[in-house]
C-alpha cells in the first residue's frame, strides 16, 4: 500500500489536546509511528517534550488513545523490557511494544538501559526522535547536539561559542549491538520513513529494533516553524543526517547524495548556528564528509 493511503486510512492515535509547539518535528514523528502502528500498541515516553505534550496532554488529559506510561529519564528501555516480556509470557506476543524518546533520554540519560536492551535483542521498537538538545527543560546540549550549536548550557560568548565537541553517532553504535533492525530517518521523506515503521515494527517481534529519526526544533534552534520540514530535507541533503538501513541482510544506503549540498548552506536561517565560524563549518564539514564516507563503504 502506497505510503498516503497507509497515512490517510490510519486512526490518528493522538487527541485533539496535543500541546506541542508549532512546527514540533518531534509531533509529526510521534503522529506516523502511532498511525503505522495503530491501536494494539503500547507506548513508553520519558521525561521530554512529547512527555508532556502527546502523554498528558492538554489540561492533564491523556494525550494519546493508546496506553501510555512516562518512565524516568534512564530506564525506558529496561521499563519496556519488562512490559515486552510480561505480554510474551500471556501470549500476546502481537502487541506492539514502542518507546518514543528524545536524544537525551536516549544517547544520554538513558544509553546504559539501550545499550543493555539491545545487546540482549529485546523484543520492542524503540524510537528515537533527535531534536539535538533537552529541549523540554530549556535546550540544554546532548551528546548528539552538533558542534557549534547555541544552547543554555554551551552559550555564546568570550570563553566559548556554543557547543565545543562534535556530535555522537549513535544510530551506528546501536546497529553494532547485532539488533533485528536499525535505521535512520526523516520526516522531510515520508515515504521512507513509513516503510521503515513498517520493518520496525515487523522487526520489534523477532527482537530489538530501533529508529533514529532527525526532529527539528523551531522553539530550540530558532527557525520560523513551518520551516522545519525543508531544513529535515536540508540535513539530508547535507549528509549533516544519511538515511540507511540495517537488517538481517546487511546495510543499505537509502537516499545516496551525488551534489550534496554544503554545511555552510544547512545552516543558514538557523538561529542557533548564527554565531558558527568558517573554521567552525570547516569542522564540521569535515566530520560530516568523513562519516559519510564511512557510512557509504560499510554499505557497500
Amino acid at each position: 500500500m502506497n505510503y498516503i493511503d497507509v497515512l490517510r486510512e490510519s486512526e490518528d492515535m493522538v487527541t485533539p489536546g496535543m500541546s506541542a509547539c508549532q512546527g514540533c518535528g518531534g509531533e509529526l514523528v510521534l503522529r506516523t509511528v502511532l498511525k503505522v502502528a495503530g491501536k494494539n500498541s503500547i507506548i513508553g515516553i520519558p521525561p521530554g517534550c512529547m512527555a508532556g505534550a502527546g502523554v498528558v496532554g492538554w489540561n492533564y488529559s491523556n494525550g494519546l488513545h493508546i496506553p501510555v506510561h512516562i518512565p524516568l529519564l534512564d530506564n525506558t528501555a529496561s521499563f519496556l523490557t519488562g512490559l515486552s516480556q510480561m505480554y510474551q509470557r500471556k501470549g500476546r506476543p502481537d502487541v506492539n511494544i514502542i518507546a518514543l524518546a528524545g536524544d537525551g533520554a536516549t544517547a544520554d540519560c538513558g544509553f546504559q538501559s539501550l545499550s543493555a536492551a539491545a545487546e540482549r535483542n529485546e523484543k520492542m521498537l524503540y524510537v528515537c526522535y533527535d531534536n539535538e538538545g533537552y529541549m523540554n527543560t530549556g535546550y540544554q546540549r546532548s551528546s548528539t547536539t552538533t558542534k557549534g550549536s547555541r544552547t543554555s548550557t554551551t552559550p555564546i560568548g568570550s570563553v566559548i561559542n556554543g557547543k565545543q565537541q562534535q556530535q555522537k553517532y549513535l544510530p551506528l553504535i546501536i546497529s553494532m549491538h547485532s539488533v533485528e533492525y536499525c535505521a535512520t530517518a526523516s520526516p522531510s521523506h515520508m515515504a521512507d520513513f513509513v516503510a521503515k515503521i513498517q520493518k520496525g515494527l515487523e522487526a520489534s517481534k523477532k527482537g530489538f529494533a530501533y529508529l533514529h529519526v532527525f526532529s527539528p526544533c523551531p522553539t530550540g534552534w530558532a527557525y520560523a516553524p513551518e520551516k522545519a520540514i525543508s531544513i529535515a530535507r536540508r540535513a539530508v541533503q547535507s549528509n549533516l543526517f544519511p538515511l540507511w538501513e540495517m537488517d538481517n541482510q546487511g546495510y543499505h544506503l537509502n537516499f545516496e547524495n551525488k551534489t550534496p549540498i554544503s554545511m555552510e548552506e544547512f545552516v543558514k536561517g538557523i538561529g542557533k548556528f548564527k554565531s558558527l565560524t568558517e573554521d567552525d563549518i570547516a569542522s564540521i564539514q569535515n566530520v560530516v564528509d568523513q562519516r559519510y564516507r564511512l557510512i557509504q563503504r560499510i554499505c557497500d
